[in-house]
């Protein structure tokens, strides 16, 4: 009998390299294991969060999934820190994903889960935008210009082409002015602007808004929200309860994970201010056509996304067989010989 223990270390520069930075494919990847998810055929326990400080929220989650159809088990360990940049000069989310195999339950690969985090949390994002937004959107603003901003503009883009104009606002302008000097090299069909830390002209009359901060504010308000607006709510408590109140039509990735848990449509739950008959749909109800997407231009449409373990295990195994095809990664000997 082989006792041996093998698995692959894969890093973010092993992902890229092997071409699994696609926002078709990922989003492909996603929709197809919100289906799997829905119909039975995943297994997600609930996450473990220790927070170490109630003020900055910096905190360690634990996030298991198991693909039953692929036969994968996977954990993904992941730290929230968001006085990182401020403080330390480094990002705020770092972190792992391990993957396992069914058959005798030995792991198969440790991998970057940082970028793995980032790019499908965007991707959500997209799919909010593909079934959610309006397809001639032209203006897109952001609160909140770091790495996750970067991010869903990058996904946004490629879902909505006819995006002209990005407005984006942070805390200091010296990051606005980062952001905008990157994503211009990518983008230089896109014009930017800086709204010097001004929220609300990021906000005000754009098509879509995407929050994506890591403090606990009501940075974003109703009353600059235009009819017609899709608004991909990313992290936690970042706009004015008025928002969601506002909005036609409410929409998840999950509600019965984001109820419990400390987002701006969960306080609101728990205050009794919205009930469950107040979500319109999960996105995977949209996405099988149990319930239509956007149905005219008029309606202002909230997307919440909390992120699901099972997602990031599922884009983790597509990267994993990918990264594994093209030969990249690194092979880890864990045990080459029997101890009982």
């Amino acid at each position: 009998m082989d006792n041996r223990i093998t698995a692959k270390i894969i890093s973010m520069e092993d992902i890229i390299s092997a071409g699994c930075f696609d926002v078709d494919k990922t989003v492909a990847v996603i929709e197809k294991a919100l289906i799997s998810y829905k119909n039975g055929r995943i297994i997600m326990p609930d996450k473990i969060s220790q927070i170490f400080d109630e003020k900055t929220q910096d905190r360690i989650n634990c996030m298991p999934a198991t693909l039953l159809d692929e036969k994968i088990c996977g954990l993904k360990w992941v730290s929230v820190f968001p006085d990182n940049p401020v403080l330390r000069n480094v990002p705020n989310v770092s972190g792992l994903i391990v993957l396992s195999e069914l058959e005798r339950g030995f792991p198969v690969a440790v991998m970057d889960g940082t970028f793995i985090t980032a790019f499908r949390t965007a991707c959500m994002g997209a799919i909010g935008a593909k079934h959610l937004a309006r397809p001639d959107s032209k203006v897109i603003g952001f609160i909140g210009s770091g790495e996750q901003a970067k991010m869903h503009l990058i996904t946004m883009k490629h879902m909505i082409p006819g995006i002209e104009v990005c407005r984006v606002s942070s805390k200091d302008s010296v990051s606005e002015m980062s952001f905008i000097e990157e994503m211009q090299r990518r983008f230089p069909d896109i014009r930017f602007e800086s709204c010097a830390s001004d929220y609300d002209r990021a906000s005000t009359g754009a098509d879509i808004i995407v929050t994506a901060v890591s403090c606990q504010a009501p940075l974003l308000k109703a009353k600059t929200i235009k009819d017609g607006a899709f608004y991909c709510h990313v992290a936690g408590w970042e706009d004015e309860y008025e928002v969601p109140l506002k909005a036609d039509k409410i929409v998840c990735d999950q509600w019965e994970c984001v109820k419990h848990r400390t987002q701006t449509i969960s306080r609101l739950y728990q205050q009794g201010r919205l009930k469950d008959e107040d979500i319109y749909a999960d996105i995977v109800d949209i996405i099988d056509g149990t319930k239509p997407g956007r149905e005219n231009e008029n309606e202002f449409i909230y997307f919440n996304s909390v992120g699901l373990s099972f997602i990031d295990v599922a884009v983790a195994y597509s990267f994993f067989k990918q990264v594994t095809d093209t030969g990249s990664g690194t092979d880890w000997d864990i045990k080459n010989s029997a101890f009982i």
